[in-house]
């Protein structure tokens, strides 16, 4: 199986040897460029072609945003995974509206970047646990979720990210049992017929992105 190539978006080297020493020892992912701005990133991405992104956002160069939109009209099946210091929801809200398919604050573990990688392979969006949850009490108030309990928020997000109740379960600590509850209450309060309606009715209300 063919390694997953990873383009290094990021103006401080000291960053990218970072990221370079984690993902090589990831079995199966290749760093096959680097680059410290936008214009750089455009070349390299039309060079090598890579199967992913990593993109920081505040360089030089036009900046992260200006390069996710070039990348994306070269080509717009480009998976580009943002991976900033700003942690505010409206700058993942704005990296996906830009096209970005994933989100990890620098902040978050390294394990999170990792995951987010092979999500985004997978064909899925993804967003750091941190991100994920930020972007979540960004939204919730003014939709139709608001009268959740924190610990149902958790439960639904981690079901939205495609996690059964056993994973969820292991994910909070918590017992097979409390989850199966907690969602039996969740579909309550927001008049879903299952778990298929209950995410796309959570969707709708904007908690997360459409995964």
């Amino acid at each position: 199986m063919d390694p997953i190539r990873i383009l290094l978006v990021d103006d401080h080297p000291i960053v990218r040897e970072g990221y370079r020493r984690l993902l090589g020892r990831q079995p199966g992912f290749s760093v096959v460029a680097e680059a410290g701005d936008g214009v750089d990133a455009l070349s390299a991405f039309a060079e090598h072609r890579p199967d992913i992104v990593l993109m920081d956002l505040s360089m030089p160069g036009g900046g992260g945003f200006a390069a996710v939109e070039a990348i994306l009209a070269r080509d717009d099946q480009a998976r580009i995974i943002v991976v900033s210091m700003h942690q505010g929801a409206v700058f993942a809200q704005k990296a996906m509206a830009a096209g970005a398919r994933g989100f990890v604050s620098k902040a978050s573990p390294p394990d999170e970047l990792v995951r987010a990688i092979a999500t985004v392979m997978g064909g899925r969006r993804a967003l750091s646990t941190d991100m994920a949850q930020e972007f979540a009490r960004a939204v919730v108030e003014a939709s139709p979720v608001a009268g959740l309990t924190p610990r149902e928020r958790d439960i639904l997000l981690l079901l939205m990210r495609g996690m059964n109740g056993r994973a969820i379960a292991r994910d909070l600590n918590l017992s097979s049992k409390t989850v199966q509850n907690n969602l039996s209450q969740i579909r309550a309060k927001l008049g879903a017929s299952g778990d298929a309606d209950l995410v796309l009715k959570a969707q709708r209300a904007g908690l997360v992105p459409a995964l």
